[in-house]
């Protein structure tokens, strides 16, 4: 199985979702038409990540808001105080139905959607990529628990945004009645969505029957088992091009699903968390299980929740998972939480879900937070590797090595340079090899047309 990419380039002077410079952003980025997961854990440790296929590394040392890569080292998290009372707010609100008036974590809301999706960006058009991978001929040469109903895999959250409230109702929720042991386990998506088509073919008849207009049906009430889609339907303004987007974003990934003798049950790719309350889904995770991490994509969940500080709580719940993940599987080990933007006060509570490091832009590297900071304080990018003469161990060394998908043909770059006599795209692959590193250079296919 071959990760499959194709170059987007450089991209710059276009608006910051941290600091609303209108054109402070810069990054580089390629679209992923498949991806394997070890690529995928490769390139988040050199400062990738991923919006929907597209996958992009910020040009540190010219965007306005350097993002640096943070991860958490799950087995020996330690909640701090605004942890722990987003524990007993939401324990609370399970137990006993009380709403709490105000979040316990303001100005801790979460990454917002414009920084970490990337807007203005296309997929390519119905290509000749979407190929069987037995099509492609090779000539390279060898070179802790609590009252909620959250469905498994869980998701961390950093990037937390409320669903857009056009369609919901300002009203203060319900107090909701805790577990209840007599009612029945969510059904599956299949079978609500069989009982829709069913429900759907009756009404066809008696509209057949009936010689005057049936009213239309109305919604289902709060209190009967939701899909996903529903929610996202209910959540999303009544926009085509909204919604195309929000799938984009939050639904596609290049993440191939994989399993592995040595790695975790579930297996790894790309999931939805789903967030249930009394037979409604509350909020959904997107997260990607790679092989030594969980990492967090993003999460969403409805407005009359937002006291309920959901961004902080599933960011708790999706660690505990990770630590239960690597029961199975010792090597997955951490939590990834996306970038930390340390110029952006906002985005600093990433900072809190300790002990944790971030990813040097220089050396990739990692370095605990606290060696960090002083060095943020004074520079808002900043060499984090202490040490001077330290390099970047995968740089690249061979640009003829990398590999090259032309004519549904996978060939090392040197021996593509030679058949297109002429070729002046050397500066463009050299410079997405030195972005990848040369391992990655020499497993992931770069489209050639």
């Amino acid at each position: 199985m071959y990760t499959i990419v194709e170059l987007r380039g450089v991209k710059c002077g276009y608006r910051c979702g941290y600091c609303g410079n209108d054109e402070g952003k810069a990054s580089y980025g390629m679209w992923s038409h498949t991806m394997t997961v070890q690529d995928y854990q490769d390139l988040i440790d050199r400062g990738w990540r991923r919006s929907g296929k597209y996958v992009y590394k910020p040009i540190m040392n010219k965007t306005c808001c350097p993002q640096y890569t943070i991860r958490c080292h799950a087995l020996n998290f330690h909640p701090s105080k605004t942890h722990k009372k987003t524990l007993k707010r939401v324990n609370k609100f399970l137990s006993k139905g009380e709403m709490p008036a105000e979040r316990c974590d303001e100005g801790h809301e979460g990454e917002p959607m414009n920084s970490v999706h990337e807007k203005g960006v296309r997929p390519p058009p119905e290509d000749s990529l979407k190929i069987d991978h037995s099509e492609v001929q090779d000539i390279t040469t060898s070179p802790d628990t609590d009252s909620t109903n959250s469905t498994a895999p869980t998701t961390p959250r950093e990037d937390a945004a409320p669903a857009s409230a056009e369609k919901t109702s300002n009203v203060t929720p319900k107090q909701g009645k805790g577990a209840d042991p007599n009612r029945p386990l969510c059904r599956k998506a299949k079978d609500i969505r069989k009982e829709r088509r069913l429900q759907k073919e009756q009404q066809k008849q008696q509209e057949t029957v009936s010689s005057s207009p049936s009213p239309a049906p109305s919604k289902s009430s709060s209190n009967q088992p939701k899909s996903l889609e529903e929610f996202i339907t209910e959540s999303l303004p009544n926009d085509p091009l909204h919604r195309l987007e929000f799938k984009r974003f939050l639904c596609d990934s290049p993440l191939e699903a994989e399993t592995a003798p040595d790695g975790p049950d579930v297996g790894y790719g790309s999931f939805h968390q789903q967030y249930w309350l009394d037979g409604r889904i509350v909020a959904v995770g997107v997260l990607d299980i790679l092989p030594f991490c969980v990492s967090s994509v993003y999460l969403y969940y409805h407005p009359d929740f937002s006291p309920l500080s959901l961004g902080t709580y599933s960011a708790l719940r999706e660690i505990a998972f990770t630590r239960q993940l690597q029961q199975q599987s010792p090597k997955l080990a951490y939590y990834y939480l996306g970038f930390y933007v340390y110029s952006c006060p906002k985005m600093r509570y990433k900072g809190q879900y300790r002990p944790s490091d971030l990813l040097c832009p220089e050396t990739y590297a990692w370095v605990s937070i606290e060696r960090c900071i002083p060095r943020l304080e004074i520079s808002a990018y900043s060499r984090l590797n202490e040490n001077a003469q330290a390099g970047d161990a995968l740089a690249l060394k061979d640009l003829g090595k990398a590999l090259v998908l032309h004519r549904r043909t996978v060939m090392p770059y040197a021996a593509y340079a030679r058949k297109r006599k002429g070729s002046n795209d050397e500066k463009e692959v050299e410079q997405y090899a030195s972005l990848v590193g040369q391992t990655c250079a020499e497993r992931i296919l770069l489209y050639r047309a």
